[in-house]
């Protein structure tokens, strides 16, 4: 899917058929010794998954390369502390408890997301988080 970010979604390298309501197209299954398989979304799984990959209006891609490649970069990393004469870490940070995005959002903007955006008085409570639409399995594609 990434991919078809960068070359186009109607790449011919993806692209297998495309019809009004579905969209079959190749994908590699790196779990399964590479093989080449196909699958078939309906339109709408097909766009929501599309748009996960492109970045909001402002926003840059980043690809990591140097030191902070994947290659060797606990190495790498390490050998950068020591030069900066930083204590070594092998465990990782932990989170500070009780803080979430919210917490994080209103550090750094001052908005809360907790509060009411129209009355600015009420609190925002979770009432039900939406599971999301599972696609349909077509058995068969219709060309016509």
């Amino acid at each position: 899917m990434s991919d078809a970010t960068h070359t186009g979604w109607q790449s011919p390298t993806t692209a297998s058929s495309i019809s009004r309501k579905a969209r079959c197209f190749r994908w590699k299954d790196y779990r399964d010794a590479n093989q080449q398989k196909v699958m078939t979304l309906d339109a709408g799984e097909f766009i929501r998954r599309f748009l996960v990959h492109v970045l909001p209006e402002g926003f840059q891609r980043i690809r990591y390369y140097g030191f902070m490649g994947n290659r060797y970069r606990k190495q790498k990393l390490a050998r950068c502390r020591e030069l900066l004469g930083m204590q070594q870490s092998d465990t990782p940070a932990k989170p500070k408890e009780g803080r979430d995005y919210r917490d994080k959002v209103e550090e750094l903007t001052g908005v809360s997301l907790r509060e009411c955006p129209f009355c600015r008085q009420g609190q925002m409570v979770c009432i039900e988080v939406l599971a999301p639409v599972a696609s349909r399995d077509l058995s068969f594609m219709d060309t016509s």
